[in-house]
């Protein structure tokens, strides 16, 4: 059996859960439905296959090759909820305390990033999930 890597597109996962539960916040203000919903889903998905490693991609906030060739790319997606705005750090910060690996670069999307990650993986006989 191939070891399996689960790649994660960080910003799409977290603004899913952020729009699939109410808003939530841990008696400080701090608002954290996203992060419980992106952890929740991450953690199920992870004890369901059993990975050996899991990587969970970032846009970086700068243009892409696709910015760079189209104008109007993504121009009419709506700006970051407020509400979930702090929520993206916070996640990061846990990510990195549970050890789950974290990739971005500028230049290219996450989609860009879980591709050529899917590729090298299946190169060294991984299966990608």
């Amino acid at each position: 059996m191939a070891e399996k890597i689960v790649l994660v597109d960080g910003y799409s996962l977290l603004y899913r859960a952020f729009h699939a539960l109410p808003l939530m916040d841990n008696g400080e203000g701090q608002y954290t439905n996203a992060i419980y919903g992106f952890l929740s889903m991450l953690l199920k998905v992870l004890s369901e296959e059993k990975p050996a490693y899991c990587a969970v991609a970032f846009d970086e906030h700068a243009p892409t090759f696709r910015h760079l060739r189209y104008e109007a790319y993504k121009a009419g997606r709506a700006p970051t909820p407020e509400e979930m705005r702090p929520q993206v750090e916070m996640l990061r910060g846990l990510l990195k305390e549970i050890g789950i690996c974290q990739a971005e670069m500028a230049g290219f999307e996450a989609d860009d990033l879980m591709g050529t990650l899917s590729r090298s993986a299946a190169e060294q006989g991984t299966e990608s999930i």
